[in-house]
């Protein structure tokens, strides 16, 4: 991999990292102000930068060995360039002076996964930026730019939990957040637990459009039903007056928002993963995002004597799964589930816990 100096000529002078994060619980809830519980993974997302000597800025990802350079007149062509851009756009905002910049991304948190590798680049730029210019930004302040950098510049009009998990977040505890209030809590994972999550090896192509479209019909059924958000319903029998379209997508955010809720009081890790189950299945069948392999694999893992409960993570139409295991039984389980998951045109992966050495093929 090439390193700093050699990309552009000289060492850096200010760099800082940030996690990619999996969510537990709460899947679609953020945009609808809502209740979420994700928990960061190991995998973290490193930029580097230093003052720039020429009059554009530059940028320089390894993971794709791709240059690009851009001034703050026009976005960039370059998809990754964008939410460079918006971070950088966001303090310009703000009036708060930056100077062109050479800035190089190691990430390894997996891309298209519903990992958060977007929100954990744009945590990443602007905690550098924070440190490189001395800026009086706190975390959840740069949350809350990391979002806007996202919505404005990317297009994914996207809510605050990943951002605030990327920011926030530790690997350790799980990430209570009301995304109305930012109300927060870490708590800790079940009893005699822990995370496992696994690539379905589906890229999620359709994640985007299909997210913009979820939050339009989340609106409009909370327009009908004359609330703010749908956060304001609690009981799934107020949704009865609407059409059946937007009735399962008000469903699923209803009854998502109270699992977070009862998992938030310290539950069994028996309990936590039926929570996870019925997760899934509202996903699958109320907000109509999973696909068939993401169901394969949720069930496969579900069938695994040592996993709590499973569910996809992430907008779906592909990505991850991840699962609640019994301590010490993550990579075992993953073994076994890639053995009956795999085929040839279908080859998952293990991510969490981070694999170590031949990945699981």
């Amino acid at each position: 991999m090439k390193t700093f100096e050699q990309i552009f000529g000289a060492p850096w002078t200010a760099a800082a990292e940030a996690p990619g994060r999996v969510n537990l619980l709460g899947e679609h809830t953020d945009y609808n102000d809502g209740y979420v519980l994700p928990i960061a993974i190991p995998q973290k997302t490193r930029v580097f930068l230093r003052p720039g000597l020429t009059k554009v800025f530059r940028l320089y990802t390894a993971s794709l060995d791709e240059v690009a350079e851009f001034d703050l007149t026009s976005l960039p062509d370059r998809q990754f360039a964008r939410y460079i851009y918006g971070c950088l756009r966001q303090l310009e905002i703000l009036e708060l002076k930056v100077p062109v910049l050479d800035i190089y991304i190691d990430s390894q948190v997996p891309m298209e996964l519903g990992l958060s590798s977007s929100a954990a680049l744009e945590v990443a730029t602007l905690r550098a930026l924070r440190l490189l210019l001395q800026l009086p930004l706190d975390d959840v302040r740069i949350a809350q730019l990391a979002q806007r950098a996202e919505i404005e510049y990317a297009g994914v009009n996207c809510g605050i939990m990943d951002q605030m998990a990327s920011s926030l977040a530790d690997s350790e505890r799980m990430l209570f957040l009301d995304t109305r209030t930012l109300e927060r809590e870490l708590l800790p994972l079940p009893d005699d637990s822990e995370i496992l999550v696994v690539d379905s090896g589906v890229k999620r192509t359709l994640a985007a459009s299909k997210y913009n479209e979820r939050r339009s019909e989340c609106e409009s059924a909370a327009q009908q039903l004359g609330v703010a958000a749908l956060r304001d319903v609690t009981d799934p029998e107020r949704l009865a007056s609407l059409p059946p379209r937007l009735r399962r997508r008000a469903h699923h955010v209803v009854t998502e928002n109270n699992r977070v809720l009862r998992a938030r009081q310290g539950i069994t890790p028996e309990e936590f993963g039926q929570l996870m189950n019925a997760s899934h299945a509202s996903l699958r069948d109320d907000y109509e995002v999973s696909i068939a392999e993401l169901d394969q694999l949720a069930a496969l893992l579900q069938g695994q004597p040592g996993v709590y409960g499973a569910r996809l993570t992430g907008a779906g139409f592909g990505g991850a799964c991840v699962a609640l295991c019994k301590s010490g039984t993550a990579i075992i389980s993953a073994r076994t589930v890639l053995g009956l998951y795999n085929r040839p045109e279908r080859k998952g992966r293990r991510l969490v816990p981070e694999e170590a050495g031949p990945k699981v093929q």
